[in-house]
């Protein structure tokens, strides 16, 4: 369970249970079909290139780019109040799936489209319920917006 439970969290089904077990160890889980292919996110049954049912999980290193980003300074829901700006990106992992992510950092104009990001390391990564990033250089450094 993530450390601060005042967070919205994802609904779990049969088709994202194994990503969201996954990420509470600071993992990703893409997945692709057995028969080949490439990996895709999110989570569903049915491979969108294949149409094969048969599919594998692959880990994601945690690695990958701002394709895109914005900063939130109006969260929807009051448990992120206290941490505007939110950045909320675009990510293109080095497997080639991308996904939208919330970015961590302290310095906000150092993220930047084309940035490399990697996951948070655990226990960081089990404060948020969804894929959380930062820049590599903010490692050992930055310990996250409170």
């Amino acid at each position: 369970m993530n450390e601060h439970s005042s967070y919205p969290q994802p609904v779990q089904d049969e088709d994202n249970a194994a990503f969201l077990s996954a990420w509470r160890e600071g993992k990703i889980l893409l997945q692709r079909s057995r028969s080949g292919g490439p990996v895709y996110f999110y989570p569903r049954p049915i491979c969108p290139y294949t149409g094969s049912r048969d599919l594998v999980a692959v880990v994601a290193s945690g690695r990958g780019r701002i394709v895109s980003f914005s900063l939130i300074h109006r969260p929807n829901h009051p448990s992120f109040n206290d941490e505007v700006p939110i950045i909320l990106a675009e990510i293109v992992l080095e497997e080639g799936a991308s996904l939208l992510g919330r970015i961590i950092a302290k310095d906000v104009s150092a993220v930047t489209i084309g940035a490399l990001v990697e996951t948070l390391p655990v226990p960081d990564a089990s404060r948020y319920p969804l894929p959380t990033f930062r820049l590599p250089d903010a490692i050992g450094k930055d310990k996250g917006q409170s």
